[in-house]
């Protein structure tokens, strides 16, 4: 984490808003081809507060035999030990993926308030594709999201990760 403390805003574009997600989301990507290196899926996820990164992480599932270890999962899990506390409530979470069902709860439970994410994911995808767990009026959470950040990009990475298994 501590190779991004002195990168410049400046140095990078910024949404519509002032928000700085392809920034942000660049670096989660920087995640996801670490996690192609390591012949894991290539999704990669970091969590801001403050402008600082505070957890990234990528899949490791096969790394490390465990069905939990989406790069979201260790992401929080980091951004929780670095900040002294599960309840992420500062926080925001950049996913190369639209989060899954697991994923999707862990950033409920820990109460992120925002959540940016890359491609989408009709298989398993659950903050837009398949189900809308930010949006469900049952829970006690609600998550604002922005989808399809440098969604091509994000995309990408992921086909070719798969087209190189199949081939």
């Amino acid at each position: 984490m501590d190779d991004f403390d002195n990168l410049d805003d400046d140095d990078f574009e910024c949404l519509p808003g002032g928000q700085p997600h392809d920034r942000w989301m660049r670096l989660a990507l920087d995640e996801a081809r670490i996690a192609a290196a390591e012949d894991e899926v290539p999704v990669g996820a970091i969590v801001v507060a403050g402008g600082r990164i505070v957890g990234s992480g990528h899949n490791q599932r096969e790394q490390l035999n465990d069905p939990t270890a989406h790069a979201e999962m260790i992401a929080l899990t980091q951004a929780a030990a670095t900040l002294g506390s599960w309840r992420l409530e500062g926080c925001t979470l950049y996913v190369t993926l639209e989060p899954c069902p697991m994923c999707a709860g862990a950033i409920l439970q820990a109460r992120v308030p925002m959540v940016v994410w890359g491609a989408a994911d009709p298989k398993a995808g659950a903050v837009q594709s398949l189900y809308r767990l930010f949006e469900d009026a049952r829970l006690n959470h609600r998550v604002e999201h922005v989808g399809h950040v440098l969604a091509d990009e994000c995309g990408r990475i992921l086909t070719e990760f798969f087209r190189g298994k199949r081939g």
